[in-house]
């Protein structure tokens, strides 16, 4: 389970990688899944953690990039190259 969902996670838009992170961080606080399942959806969770944290550097390091003129309002973007 862990293998196939790990690699999901890598191509996953960052608002639905939050939601079930979100979902899983509400089910460990329960204490109501097996240890079993608690382990594996941790994993998911960590690789979902991951996966936000990579999608908001790119996303800051676009934002980073935006260009502003001398009256402060942004006159456009420079070419990002984030990998």
């Amino acid at each position: 389970m862990a293998e196939n969902n790990h690699s999901d996670v890598t191509s996953m838009p960052f608002e639905r990688a939050i939601d079930e992170l979100e979902s899983i961080i509400k089910r460990l606080e329960e204490g109501k899944v097996p240890l079993a399942e608690s382990v594996e959806i941790y994993e998911r969770g960590e690789a979902l953690k991951r996966r936000c944290e990579e999608l908001l550097k790119a996303a800051e390091a676009r934002v980073d990039k935006i260009t502003t003129g001398a009256d402060g309002k942004a006159k456009g973007t420079t070419p990002l190259d984030v990998k």
